[in-house]
């Protein structure tokens, strides 16, 4: 093959590349760029709320764990606790955010596996989540829970906002740096 056709060729599957990426829902956008960390770990910190007795000053790492077409499962790990696993899942243009919690001998807490899916695509960068009918009903204070997540090229962070109440929280997690992939979290088997 000519070096000409071979151009032409590398410009036409290009070109295919990113008309495929440009019609791709903000959704699909967002669920594809967590997506292409996965297997990274990172660290972060806590943003809000400062003082946070359970939160602040403690190492806090995430690990893109284990990813498929239809879901995400990213441990969050404050220190030595493993009881956290954002579990994130793509369905007709909308992304679930679920929250399963652990013991250390890996049996489920109490409260768990609650969260929300979003209403409409949202934006390549950002998702949001209502606390859905589950969440209601399991923790009725966390009826007006608002969890967003936002991701560019350099940071991922993970936000919750209690409407009607002080409640917020943020930790915002550096992308510019993988770290140590981290042990299993509390229930999972390697």
């Amino acid at each position: 093959m000519s070096l000409k056709i071979k151009l032409c060729l590398c410009a036409f599957l290009c070109s295919i590349t990113i008309f495929a990426q440009e019609n791709e829902s903000p959704a699909l956008q967002f669920w594809n760029t967590l997506k292409s960390h996965c297997g990274n770990a990172y660290e972060g910190h806590l943003e809000l709320p400062k003082d946070d007795k359970d939160f602040g000053g403690k190492q806090l790492v995430m690990h893109v764990r284990k990813c498929s077409d239809k879901e995400i499962k990213i441990p969050f790990f404050v220190g030595d606790d493993k009881s956290r696993t954002w579990i994130l899942s793509y369905d007709n243009d909308r992304i679930s955010l679920k929250h399963d919690h652990r013991h250390k001998d890996g049996t489920e807490d109490d409260v768990n596996f609650y969260g929300g899916t979003t209403s409409n695509q949202g934006k390549a960068g950002i998702q949001m989540f209502s606390a859905d009918e589950h969440t209601q009903n399991l923790i009725p204070a966390a009826a007006t829970n608002v969890w967003w997540i936002t991701i560019d090229e350099s940071t991922f962070t993970y936000n919750l906002r209690r409407l009607g109440t002080d409640r917020v929280f943020k930790v915002v997690m550096d992308l510019t740096q993988t770290i140590k992939t981290p042990e299993a979290p509390w229930g999972w088997k390697d």
